[in-house]
């Protein structure tokens, strides 16, 4: 059975309970143990976990009293407006498919369904799936993330204040705490957790900052070594910037805990937007010769896959097929023919809604929604589900729902302007701090930036 008939067959199962029914919401977790955060996936916005609680009960870094509270409201078929970004995608009707129908499909197993459904909306969930991340050490600074989440980008901050020119910016250092990975007491909650936790997990996924550059991560896959289990799937999201050593080093270690079967399986995740140019600018740091290496350095020493995270974002529309062109070339080099696995270069397409600088429902729909359709016909045109090296039924459709939320949304003006004004005073700073030109990187979108300019 495939995703999309998994889908079918279970969504009925989940409306049943509630139109808004989550799995995700007690099943999955992502840990920002750095400042001590969670949410339930990348979609809501992140929230303290109360520190004192975690003295008696460590997995109160998932089971927060706030997303007890949206757990309550999904059972009575409310909708969390954290979940925002599914409800779009579902008001858009029944044909597109939101995160939470993939969730659900992919989560769902009878004992997890009756456990949430015949017990309190209150109780106390270890979940199966895990995104954790150490610490924020990280060598990039992508201008869409924050310092909380990235070290380069914090020491930016410290040395020329927060981007207070704009009115959407997420980077003021001053309302919040990063701990240092060796003394932090989020890091102590987890490993108190993990021999309970273990016993339900089946996905950690460790992302960061860059957990490549954090020794939490190491220590993980050394424990891994040393207490196999085997039932567990280990994902890393690494930007694949950093020295080849350690891409030679991570071979290593997976090759050898698959081979000892000390875990089920190991995947990469790792983050492009578009190609050339355009792509170093969006991702401070990155160096695509380096990136391509290493990139290349994994692939060739082990046999198991890559997933790209494209942050589809407005600058990535005018030059999104040339990176749809590599991921073709990728695809005829890594391949293997043989092998079990059917496609190792996977890529997923969500669309980023803040800050508002970089959503492209601030670009005029007149002048770059022929890009959008280009880029949808090009992926159409390569269509063959039968072919690993061309697109699949569920990545057209996945880009046509980013294709048709660009089409139909329409914001009020005074939400476009102050996009558009903070879309001049963000780049023209972020030219000055990094010593970048946006202009002549982006050509494309040059008669647009002196427009926003203007505002």
């Amino acid at each position: 059975m495939d995703k999309t008939e998994k889908i079918q067959q279970i969504s009925p199962v989940m409306d049943a309970v509630s139109p808004t029914f989550c799995l995700a919401k007690w099943h999955h977790t992502t840990l920002y143990l750095q400042s001590g955060e969670t949410h339930s996936c990348y979609h809501p916005a992140p929230h303290a976990i109360p520190l004192d609680e975690l003295k008696h009960n460590p997995s109160a870094l998932h089971n927060t009293p706030h997303k007890k509270l949206e757990r309550a409201e999904m059972l009575q078929g409310e909708r969390p407006t954290g979940c925002q970004y599914c409800w779009n995608i579902e008001d858009l009707g029944q044909d597109y498919i939101s995160d939470r129908h993939e969730r659900n499909a992919s989560i769902y197993t009878k004992e997890r369904y009756e456990q949430i459904t015949k017990g309190s909306w209150n109780q106390n969930v270890n979940p199966e799936y895990v995104e954790i991340s150490f610490g924020n050490e990280c060598n990039f600074k992508c201008g869409y993330c924050h310092p909380k989440h990235s070290s380069s980008y914090y020491k930016e901050i410290q040395d020329f204040g927060p981007y207070d020119m704009v009115k959407n910016h997420r980077n003021d250092i001053d309302w919040f705490n990063v701990y240092r990975e060796e003394d932090n007491p989020y890091v102590k909650a987890f490993w108190d957790w993990w021999p309970e936790l273990i016993q339900t997990l089946t996905i950690l996924r460790i992302t960061g900052g860059e957990p490549l550059l954090q020794q939490s991560t190491w220590r993980l896959l050394d424990e891994l070594e040393k207490t196999p289990q085997p039932h567990l799937e280990i994902n890393i999201n690494t930007n694949l910037g950093i020295k080849t050593i350690l891409v030679d080093r991570l071979a290593d270690k997976v090759n050898n805990l698959i081979e000892k079967k000390c875990i089920k399986t190991f995947k990469v995740f790792t983050s492009i937007d578009t190609w050339g140019r355009q792509a170093e600018y969006l991702r401070s740091g990155l160096d695509l010769k380096l990136w391509e290496k290493n990139l290349d350095t994994y692939l060739s020493k082990t046999n198991l896959p890559v997933t790209f995270m494209i942050t589809f974002n407005a600058l990535s529309v005018a030059n999104f097929q040339s990176l749809l062109q590599k991921i073709i070339e990728w695809r005829e080099k890594y391949n293997i023919q043989d092998q079990k696995i059917w496609q190792r270069i996977r890529f997923d397409t969500p669309y980023l809604k803040e800050p508002l600088q970089y959503d492209v429902n601030i670009l005029p729909k007149d002048d770059f929604m022929p890009y959008m359709e280009e880029n949808l016909a090009f992926i159409k045109k390569n269509l063959d589900n039968n072919d690993k090296t061309k697109y699949s039924t569920i990545e057209f459709e996945k880009f046509k729902r980013v294709v048709e939320y660009m089409r139909t949304t329409h914001y009020p003006d005074y939400k476009v302007l102050e996009g558009r004004r903070d879309f001049a005073n963000w780049f023209r700073e972020h030219d000055r701090r990094r010593n970048t030109n946006f202009e002549e990187t982006f050509p494309e979108y040059k008669e647009f930036f002196q427009q926003c300019s203007s505002v």
